[in-house]
């Protein structure tokens, strides 16, 4: 059977692959533009779920409001930070929104204009032959072939197509959460993290959602549920609370970004979105404001740039500004995570705000 055809196959249909179909097929209608799905409901992104004033913005400028129906119970308003070793506490006011991920992003893919074909399944490899890219992509155990004469990378920080045509990766964690039952949300404030260096390099965090607890954090790979436990331990002990047993554990990669060089956008029509190129805070693993920004600059760089080097081209120069945001994140993870500075930020009490006496 012939391959089918396209002019851009997106891998991943997340915030940034999902933008990306969305804003180039309303720009360019005549494109041929393949979208390859491979999340489920089963197996959802693993992420905290709040979207952060960041993302809201980059969302506010495209004209786009949120369904009510994506968002979660409670809303936020502040976020307890927490020094485990020092038993210090701090509370900053912050203005996240609370949602469900899994319909935050079937939300944007609703979004994307009918033209664009969308194929559920697993994108199996992606080679680069004579006049564009085969890619293998497998559904309900069947594989099929498709072709394209370019190639967008929006699968995240496990990227198959990063791993293929880039040599660099950048340092990679395994996020781990768990769900709680809905009866320990009354020992829990809606929004926690936590910074342990006992057992993680990284934040971890607590969330209250819809009635159930996540407890979860980044940890290097090497042994990393054994300190996913240990601190769960630690959190309960120091903080004193229970979080019982729990009724989910789910897991993936996620990437931690620490020089300019981690940041790939691309080359020989194959370009990287979200957090594939790294585009996620390097001190909090906020990505999603990164996800569609990019997304959206590289349909604009697509539509506007007439040869591959020339879209490119338009992208970095695109970029530039986010860039510039996630470098800046470098420095700011290098000030939270050393705990001389951190503990002088959070003793000070500077920007925290005192919660009043009842």
């Amino acid at each position: 059977m012939r391959a089918r055809t396209y002019d851009v196959a997106v891998i991943g249909a997340g915030p940034a692959g999902a933008v990306f179909a969305k804003e180039y097929a309303a720009a360019e209608k005549e494109k041929r533009i393949l979208l390859i799905d491979g999340q489920t409901e089963e197996r959802p992104k693993v992420c905290g779920g709040l979207l952060s004033p960041a993302a809201q913005k980059v969302l506010a400028k495209m004209d786009l409001t949120l369904p009510k129906s994506i968002l979660s119970d409670p809303q936020i308003f502040d976020v307890r930070t927490v020094d485990l070793p020092k038993h210090l506490i701090r509370h900053y006011q912050r203005h996240y929104l609370n949602m469900n991920r899994y319909a935050f992003d079937r939300w944007l893919l609703s979004l994307v204009p009918p033209t664009v074909d969308i194929f559920k399944g697993h994108c199996c490899s992606v080679t680069r032959g004579q006049n564009g890219f085969l890619l293998q992509i497998r559904t309900n155990g069947v594989m099929q072939t498709f072709h394209a004469s370019a190639v967008v990378g929006a699968d995240g920080a496990s990227s198959l197509v990063r791993g293929i045509f880039f040599s660099h990766m950048p340092l990679r964690y395994i996020a781990i959460q768990q769900h709680f039952n809905p009866h320990r949300t009354d020992t829990v404030p809606p929004y926690s993290c936590i910074f342990d260096p006992v057992t993680s390099e990284s934040c971890s965090w607590t969330i209250c959602k819809d009635g159930e607890v996540i407890f979860g954090g980044a940890f290097p790979k090497k042994n990393c549920k054994a300190s996913f436990e240990h601190q769960r331990a630690r959190v309960e002990e120091i903080l004193g609370i229970s979080l019982g047993t729990p009724t989910k554990t789910e897991a993936c990669l996620v990437c931690g970004p620490r020089r300019p060089s981690d940041l790939v956008l691309g080359g020989d029509s194959v370009y990287l979105a979200g957090e594939a190129a790294g585009f996620i805070s390097a001190s909090s693993f906020e990505g999603i404001s990164g996800a569609v920004l990019s997304g959206r600059l590289l349909a604009r760089a697509f539509s506007n740039g007439k040869t591959p080097d020339a879209v490119l081209h338009l992208y970095r120069k695109y970029t530039r500004a986010l860039r510039l945001r996630i470098i800046g994140k470098f420095f700011k993870r290098a000030v939270l995570f050393s705990a001389p500075l951190r503990y002088l930020i959070m003793k000070s009490g500077l920007l925290s705000i005192k919660k009043f006496d009842i």
